[in-house]
């Protein structure tokens, strides 16, 4: 167990984000989050006081997380457009190769509390993917793609299109199709259909 404040409230949130990502936010009880983190009940509600609280913060350090993990993929756009979405879809196969991988926790939790449209971390599911999908714009105009807000909107549906289909059928080859259809929308050299 930390031994101060401040080492503890990571701990938690930690041991939060695993459970939320493999049960779902309504399969996972204040208990057995503070049990995983190595914390009474009472330290966990110190630190956040209601297991809504405790999401909102999840997911606000995860934003964090991914954000930053995000903006490396438009460092190097030497190989322009195509390169970009090569990475980014690689990037998705790797990720997706991860053992008990779940997709994406902000899609995922985004549904799960679909009838909740107040819940702050929907809130925050909504500003982290809106942020994503504009840096995604931003990557695609340095790249001189024509039109690259409706381009990003396009390769973000496809992103999570073929996460929501690896999910389903377990079959990364949903990013081969992906890739290729990303490919012709920024008028790189994709097969035709």
């Amino acid at each position: 167990m930390p031994r101060t404040s401040d080492a503890t409230r990571p701990v938690i949130l930690q041991a939060a984000y695993k459970l939320f990502r493999r049960r779902g936010f309504f399969r996972v009880g204040m208990d057995e989050i503070a049990g995983a983190a190595g914390v009474t009940k009472r330290t966990l509600y110190y630190h956040f006081d209601s297991k809504d609280a405790l999401l909102t913060a999840v997911l606000a350090s995860q934003h964090e997380r991914t954000f930053a993990d995000f903006q490396n993929y438009g460092i190097d756009l030497s190989g322009g457009a195509d390169a970009l979405i090569d990475k980014l879809f690689e990037g998705l196969v790797k990720w997706s190769s991860k053992p008990r991988w779940a997709g994406s926790g902000f899609t995922r939790l985004a549904i799960e509390l679909a009838d909740l449209s107040g819940h702050p971390a929907r809130s925050i599911a909504r500003q982290h993917k809106a942020l994503m999908e504009r840096n995604l714009e931003a990557m695609l105009a340095r790249a001189n793609v024509p039109a690259p807000k409706e381009r990003a909107r396009e390769l973000i549906m496809l992103i999570e299109g073929a996460m929501v289909m690896i999910l389903i059928h377990g079959d990364r080859n949903y990013c081969t199709a992906a890739v290729d259809a990303a490919k012709r929308l920024v008028g790189g050299a994709g097969p035709a259909a």
